[in-house]
Order: C-alpha cells, then structure tokens, then sequence
C-alpha cells in the first residue's frame, strides 16, 4: 500500500519514523512518501518538504506568512493528487495537518490521524472537523478515548505511547553514574537537570529562574540538557559567568542520571516521569498574574503537565506564570531532592503512570491497527 505521511516538528519526525518502520515490517509492499524530516527519511520515506522549510509556530510569526502557510498547503495537495496514495497520515502538527484532512476528504482519500492534535486542552470545537474530515484517531493518551467519545466520536484507537519505545531503545541505558561523570570529566556530586524546552522563548522565560536555585543547593551540580533545536550560543546570554556544562544529544542520559530536574511544560515532563526523575514542572511567559488568570479562563483542562494529565491528579508540582519565583522555586526543588517522604510518593505515582501509558512497542501495535483499518481485517 501507498503511504502518505505528514509530520511538521521534531517530535513527529522521530514518532512518523518509528511508525514508517513498522508498517514496513507488516507491509512488505508499503511505498512511503511525505513531508517530514530526516529520520523519516531514514526509515525509507520520500520527502518531499523536510519540517524545517514549513514549521511555523507562534501566534504572530502565523499572521505575518500566511500566504507561505497557503502555499505549502497547495503544493501539499497537489502532490497527494499526483501521488494518489491508499491512506494519508496525519501526525500531531494540528493548524497544518486539519486544513489537508479537509482536502483529502474531499477527494476520497482514507485519512488517518496519529497523535492527536491538543484539542482537548484550549480547541474542543475542533472535534467536530475531525468527526466530519479524519476516519480514524491513533491516538498516545489514554484519556484521549474518552475525551472524543465522550463528544460521538467513536473511530479512537490507543495502543500506548511511543516515547516507550524512544525511552526502551535509547542508547546506553545500563549506563552507570561513574561512567557518565567520567565521560563528561564532571565533579562526582548529585545532578539536577535543567530541561529548559527547545524553544527560544521558553528559554527566556525559564531558564533565568531556574538558574537561581543554583547557589542555594552547592552539593548538588547543574547540568543544562541541551535542545537538539538550540546551540550553545543560545545559551550564552543567560549564564553571565556561571560556570555550568551544556550536554547534547544526551537529554535522556542526563534525566536518568539525575536526582531530580526542573523541567519546561512540555513532553519532557512525561519523558522524564518514564525515566523515574523527581521533577518540578516549570512554566512562564510574559504578564504575571494576569495573564495566569487568562490562562485559566481559556485552558479545558486540570492541568498542563501530561504527567497529572494521564493520572488525573497532581503528581507532579506545576509551577505556572507569577507562581514560578524562587520563593515556590526553591521550595519545590528542596522538595524533590531532600524529601524522602515526597520522592517516594512521586515515585511510586511514576510507576502507576508507566502502566497506565503501557508497554514498548507501541509503534508495532499502532501499525498492526491501522493495516487491520485499512484491510478490514482484524
């Protein structure tokens, strides 16, 4: 069967590349071709723009290229009509992907979407243009099943998330704490990760606070995960003479080896659930108090941290907008690092979560639903 795959970050580039690969070995016959990046290129789809031409993200940089936007959603369309493929799927990338479900629906082509958009968290009037444009949701949240059923969509699928399987395949996970500090000629004291998000933005707003907790902890060392998407360069600005090593291509490594990070909202905070590290969710942006109290009104959900996300309930300490200070900063970090009592509770709620999420081998399972979808076979 022909696949047409759509992924528009990082993150679905290594999600798309792992699902390409399984299809593979279920369909011998399968042809990839899609808009990606180099990891689906890797598993042997053809690309036709890499993510890194078309991303486009924040509020206004939108505005101002619109008509780029409409460009790359003509040329998109244009090369499915050539290319005619048995199934499109959609990965995560919502402004983008929703606007060619709409088109492929309209011209017949079978649609599905893998990894859902986060619809349920400021959007839920979006589910109904998938109701009426995608034919099938794969979905990597547990709650997502009730979240679109709950509103008549019943076409929902979950078969676990594959951050286990980036988590379970990740190199050197017998890797020992000596041998990681030796590596990186590091002093042998405890570690907190900074996982500062892969965004510029996010570094500007939460960097700064988390560097302040450094003086106040000096038997611990600070070590700065380095986004794939960042230099060191980008880093620079915020250290003002702070001596503290930036690691890349490391973030899992660093995580593991950690007695706790302070970590961006974002998927890092599930990934380091996984990887059973008391953490701190961290997150800001510009207007304080206010701006708290807007966030409040618009967001759908709970929580923002996809770790009390998947278990309903606080597990981990969300540190939003005005409340992220070092006052709440440093209390919350003596917390994950010296509280016995708070890191065995976090934890133990770890553990829960990694069962509810489920086992490796998502992308495996997910393959074998969508060909079951495609064929009707089951």
């Amino acid at each position: 069967m022909k696949y047409y795959v759509i992924a528009g970050e990082a993150s679905g580039d290594l999600h798309a590349s792992n699902l390409i690969k399984a299809l593979a070995v279920q369909d011998s016959a399968a042809e990839f071709r899609g808009w990606g990046g180099d990891l689906m290129q890797q598993a042997g789809c053809t690309i036709v723009r890499h993510y890194k031409e078309s991303a486009i993200m924040g509020f206004f940089t939108v505005l101002t290229h619109l008509n780029v936007i409409k460009r790359n959603i003509e040329h998109c369309c244009r090369d499915l009509k050539e290319w005619n493929p048995d199934v499109v799927i959609l990965v995560d990338y919502g402004g983008f992907n929703m606007r060619i479900a709409k088109y492929t629906k309209s011209v017949g082509i079978k649609t599905f979407y893998y990894i859902s958009p986060k619809i349920w968290a400021w959007n839920t009037g979006r589910v109904e243009k998938i109701k009426k444009s995608v034919d099938a949701m794969f979905a990597i949240f547990p709650f997502e099943v009730d979240f679109y059923k709950e509103r008549g969509y019943n076409k929902v699928f979950y078969a676990g998330n594959p951050l286990t399987d980036a988590i379970a395949n990740r190199p050197e996970p017998q890797l020992t704490f000596d041998e990681f500090i030796k590596r990186h000629n590091l002093p042998n004291k405890p570690i907190v990760a900074l996982v500062a998000g892969s965004r510029k933005q996010e570094l500007k707003n939460m960097l700064p606070k988390m560097l302040e907790m450094i003086p106040y902890f000096p038997d611990y060392q600070f070590i700065i995960a380095g986004a794939p998407s960042m230099s060191t360069e980008d880093y620079k600005p915020y250290l003002k003479g702070i001596e503290l090593p930036i690691i890349f291509g490391e973030t899992y490594q660093i995580i593991s080896q950690s007695r706790g990070a302070l970590v961006t909202s974002g998927t890092a905070t599930l990934e380091t659930a996984l990887l059973h590290t008391p953490q701190v969710v961290c997150y800001a942006g510009e207007g304080g108090a206010f701006y708290y109290a807007l966030f409040k009104l618009f967001v759908k959900v709970k929580y923002i941290s996809l770790v009390n996300l998947i278990m309903n309930r606080e597990s981990v300490v969300e540190l939003l907008m005005h409340k992220l200070n070092k006052k709440n900063l440093l209390r919350e970090t003596g917390k994950i690092l010296e509280d016995g009592t708070f890191r065995t509770k976090q934890l133990a709620d770890y553990q829960e979560l990694t069962d509810k999420v489920g086992a490796p081998d998502a992308s495996s399972r997910f393959a074998t639903l969508m060909i079951q979808e495609l064929t009707g076979t089951k």
